[in-house]
């Protein structure tokens, strides 16, 4: 008897959709919101004061367009940095419950522009959906990024 109610209480927690992923680190495909192709590879790590930041480890060549090297319209410190290797997401921090994670900065390497972002992972842990926004997120964007390894 108590182990058919030890299995339903774990089939209804597996299934009900109220298990929390608590950790973005890893290598994720960030896909353009626009054209819907493949951008760049982005790994995010998890930083010891508990935020997560992401970094380009590789630009995905796209048929007709010529990725640029340097982000030239960047505001400092990144003014003229070059795209592959630059940390593109800071300070996300997991909001407890949740598979939320917020108060994070992203910055656009090809606009040159620095939003605030926030990022929900889909409850099998393979998807993010990462908004950029300034000041009212309902005036931002999204992107997909899918998870690779």
């Amino acid at each position: 008897m108590q182990k058919n109610i030890l299995l339903a209480t774990l089939a209804s927690v597996l299934f009900s959709g109220n298990v929390f992923a608590e950790d973005i680190s890893g290598i994720w495909q960030q896909i353009d919101d626009k054209t819907g192709a493949a951008k760049a590879i982005i790994k995010i790590d998890k930083e010891t004061n508990n935020t997560y930041t992401g970094k380009i480890i590789k630009v995905t060549p796209r048929p007709g367009y010529t990725p640029r090297a340097t982000c030239n319209k960047c505001p400092a410190p990144y003014t003229n940095d070059p795209i592959l290797g630059m940390e593109i997401l800071k300070g996300l921090k997991h909001m407890e419950g949740s598979n939320n994670y917020e108060n994070g900065r992203v910055i656009d390497p090809l606009a040159g522009k620095i939003y605030d972002a926030k990022v929900r992972l889909n409850a099998n842990g393979k998807r993010l959906t990462l908004r950029g926004y300034m000041g009212v997120s309902a005036l931002g964007r999204s992107q997909t990024w899918i998870r690779l390894n």
